[in-house]
């Protein structure tokens, strides 16, 4: 049976932008075991031109999000500090009678520093937790072993939505790194 190549929309931080390269290079276009969704110099070459950040992250929302069903978050140094990451989380992780959320699976790249973003970590196990709704895990050796995650991810997104933590709130600014 084939594998199928899902749509995963990517977030990261602008700073890993050689590393997240290379990630979409190897695992998308060589290896073909997703398909990649978002912004960047690998990914679609549609800018959102705008300083209006309701209107940008609606346009994320339309353009890249809506037809994605796992998002990525590629972590490195300071992603957790990145208002768009925490943003982009929340839109992916948005459910309705019609909308059925993203699954959520952190990548850390080589420059991970051990902190997650906050909404991220809001929808990992906490201490006396079953389980939870995200997963991470380390920078894949194999490309069988990231289509497993992202299955995993994918799979998720229907037995564990009840656990998600999506707060209304979200970041206004990036922190401090």
């Amino acid at each position: 049976m084939a594998t199928v190549r899902r749509k995963c929309f990517i977030s990261y931080h602008h700073a890993d932008q050689d590393a997240v390269n290379r990630f979409i290079r190897d695992f998308d276009h060589e290896a073909d075991c997703f398909i990649a969704r978002g912004l960047g110099e690998e990914m679609s070459p549609d800018i959102i031109q705008s300083t209006d950040t309701s209107y940008v992250m609606r346009r994320i929302r339309e353009r890249f999000l809506k037809d994605s069903t796992v998002t990525i978050v590629l972590l490195g140094a300071c992603t957790w500090a990145r208002r768009y990451v925490d943003w982009e989380i929340q839109a992916s992780l948005r459910q309705g009678e019609y909308t059925v959320p993203n699954g959520l699976l952190g990548i850390k790249l080589p420059s991970y520093a051990g902190k997650f973003p906050n909404r991220f970590n809001l929808n990992l196990r906490s201490e006396g937790e079953d389980d939870c709704y995200a997963r991470h895990r380390e920078y894949p050796e194999t490309t069988s072993s990231l289509v497993q995650s992202i299955e995993n991810a994918y799979q998720r997104r229907n037995t564990h939505r009840h656990l998600i933590t999506n707060p209304r709130d979200r970041m206004s600014y990036n922190r401090q790194c």
